[in-house]
């Protein structure tokens, strides 16, 4: 049975999830807040949680952020609830290292079905190389770092998976579909700009490392190939 923590400051929406989800099997904990989510985290870690965004002291965002900054929970699946629906809530949250991301309202069987889709995901990870490297660039996801020509570069969880997904698959062009269903685990309608995005931001931060992944027009992007 798998452990969800639900942090939502709204009453009638935390009794809602907590219903739902235990008529589905799953063990469920509640939290109003970061603290009493820390404290509860600290016993024990979930399989998953849900995360608001606007909650009262430490945001949502602060807390995915502060998760994502530890190794413990660097890799623990996260799906924002939130009231905010615009694309640059939605990149944002993403970036921080959301596994999905469910606006308010929203009906109980989709939040299932994306609970149910993330933690599939998360525990059927297939078995792949410690090491993967393509020109200067290597990935080593043991010690979940990155190097160009020996010097280590800092990415974000989300940076991590894509360029370690565009590794595996070195050589064939990704549509930008099958890129955010990879590692997203869904899709929505602001997926190619957000592919964009983060492709940008991963090619600076490789630096001379970032000319190994090319773009192929109107399909999407590709680990080495013909320029």
């Amino acid at each position: 049975m798998a452990l969800i923590y639900c942090v939502e400051d709204d009453e009638n929406i935390r009794e809602l999830v907590g219903y739902a989800l235990r008529a589905q099997k799953f063990d469920v904990e509640t939290f109003a807040d970061g603290t009493a989510f820390w404290s509860a985290l600290r016993d024990k870690v979930p399989a998953l949680v849900l995360l608001d965004i606007m909650l009262p002291g430490e945001s949502g965002t602060e807390i995915l952020q502060k998760l994502r900054s530890q190794n413990a929970y660097k890799m623990l699946p996260v799906i924002m609830l939130t009231a905010r629906s615009g694309e640059y809530d939605i990149v944002k949250g993403l970036d921080t290292g959301a596994d999905d991301y469910i606006t308010k309202p929203f009906g109980i069987l989709e939040l299932i079905s994306r609970i149910r889709t993330v933690l599939r995901r998360s525990q059927a990870q297939p078995e792949a190389k410690t090491v993967l490297s393509y020109g200067p660039v290597t990935l080593n996801t043991e010690t979940y770092t990155v190097t160009v020509k020996g010097k280590p570069c800092v990415l974000t969880a989300k940076e991590f998976e894509l360029l370690q997904y565009l590794l595996l698959n070195a050589g064939i062009v990704l549509k930008r579909e099958q890129i955010m269903e990879a590692v997203w685990g869904f899709t929505y309608a602001g997926e190619t700009r957000t592919i964009d995005m983060h492709i940008k931001t991963l090619r600076q931060k490789l630096g001379e490392g970032g000319q190994i992944i090319r773009t192929v027009r109107g399909v999407g992007y590709q680990i080495g190939g013909h320029q």
